[in-house]
């Protein structure tokens, strides 16, 4: 894997691991009513998803485990609307989809 895409999975992983600790202690509800809460999942969602663009088509391939498509359209998404964001959609991607991510993440960038 090439240091470039090293890189991007670092900035993957900072990202999630940022937005899970914005999370801690808050709920869903938190999100409609917190607007520096909303504004910085969907910015960490945003670096996630413009990272992953980033990565080369031959990392994506030696880490299958990672929806890259869906990761990818999720950061475009968030970028183009602004105000158009989905809260519920927001909160079950950083509670519930990017554990998982993070963990792949780590594994990948364990092994050097």
């Amino acid at each position: 894997m090439s240091p470039d895409d090293v890189i991007r999975l670092r900035h993957m992983a900072e990202a999630a691991e940022s937005a899970l600790r914005f999370c801690q202690g808050r709920t869903r509800t938190d999100v409609d009513t917190d607007d520096m809460l909303r504004f910085a999942l969907t910015r960490a969602v945003e670096i996630i998803g413009e990272a992953a663009n980033k990565v080369s088509i031959e990392a994506r391939a030696q880490i299958p485990g990672i929806a890259w498509p869906a990761i990818v359209g999720m950061g475009n998404r968030l970028v183009h609307p602004y105000f158009d964001v989905d809260s519920d959609i927001l909160w079950t991607t950083v509670a519930e989809r990017l554990p998982s991510l993070l963990r792949e993440l780590n594994l990948v960038l364990s092994r050097g």
